[in-house]
């Protein structure tokens, strides 16, 4: 995979799709999460006509592993410098979870470059129950390893029924957290970004076109934070699919629906 030396770092990056495309998406991955992690919407997106760029953020994957803590406004920065370097403007951003945070952020300092948005699984600021479980999954990275608490994360990333009605599944996401190559420090300097990300008092600066998106299941991220968040934004609108956090990976296909028909819907 190609990479660019942007922003004192090297980053990670792949390109999907024609490159004749007259639009192009550009995709912000989560916490913890490689650019691989859009495994089940690359096929949607190209075949819908996208080019789609996708890239690994700051502490995961083949892009460099700065000392941290990060932040939102750092990788948003980072993002910046990547679609500046590949000479990519007039895109569609979407980010999810941790993504979407750091797409708040890219809306508020860049919007120029955006014809849309679209927030999924994602808040504004942690709640007090957000900021628990956070600090328990910092404990176990540092008594325990960062796998293991992966293993925590996948139970508050999908439903019940996930589990039952697809028992292999489950069991191929569970071997893929439980071999995540992330270090302890690595992986602190990424949770700090959810910790201590805050746009609430500047979201109604956002002016882009806006999709909050959220699974109708989310434990994780609470629906009502996303709900929140979708309040906050002028002129926002607001879908649920089915599935919890992980409903890109659970339900990809109603997923990338209510994307795709978002976009198309700002395009014309």
């Amino acid at each position: 995979m190609p990479t660019a030396h942007v922003n004192g770092i090297t980053i990670n990056y792949e390109i999907d799709g024609n490159a004749a495309a007259e639009e192009t998406i550009v995709l912000i991955n989560g916490l913890a999460d490689d650019l691989l992690s859009w495994g089940f919407q690359i096929p949607a997106l190209v075949d819908a006509g996208y080019r789609v760029l996708r890239f690994d953020n700051r502490g995961i994957g083949k892009t460099d592993r700065p000392q941290g803590p990060y932040s939102s406004r750092q990788m948003a920065d980072d993002a910046k410098a990547l679609v500046d370097h590949l000479g990519i403007t007039g895109f569609h951003l979407m980010g999810v979870s941790m993504g979407g945070m750091i797409s708040e952020e890219y809306a508020l300092a860049y919007p120029g470059d955006l014809k849309s948005l679209t927030l999924a699984c994602t808040y504004g600021k942690a709640d007090a129950f957000c900021q628990t479980m956070f600090a328990m999954w910092a404990d176990l990275a540092k008594e325990v390893s960062v796998p293991f608490v992966m293993r925590d994360v996948a139970l508050w990333a999908f439903t019940g029924p996930f589990f039952e009605e697809r028992p292999g599944d489950a069991a191929e996401f569970a071997a893929a957290m439980a071999a995540l190559d992330q270090t302890t420090d690595v992986y602190l300097a990424q949770l700090a970004v959810i910790q201590d990300h805050d746009a609430t008092a500047r979201l109604g600066e956002i002016k882009v076109p806006t999709l909050v998106l959220a699974g109708e299941e989310d434990i994780l991220i609470p629906v009502r934070l996303s709900r929140k968040l979708c309040e906050a934004i002028p002129g926002a609108q607001w879908k649920t699919v089915p599935g919890g956090h992980a409903c890109l990976w659970e339900s990809p296909d109603p997923f990338n629906s209510a994307f795709i028909e978002f976009v198309r819907s700002v395009s014309a």
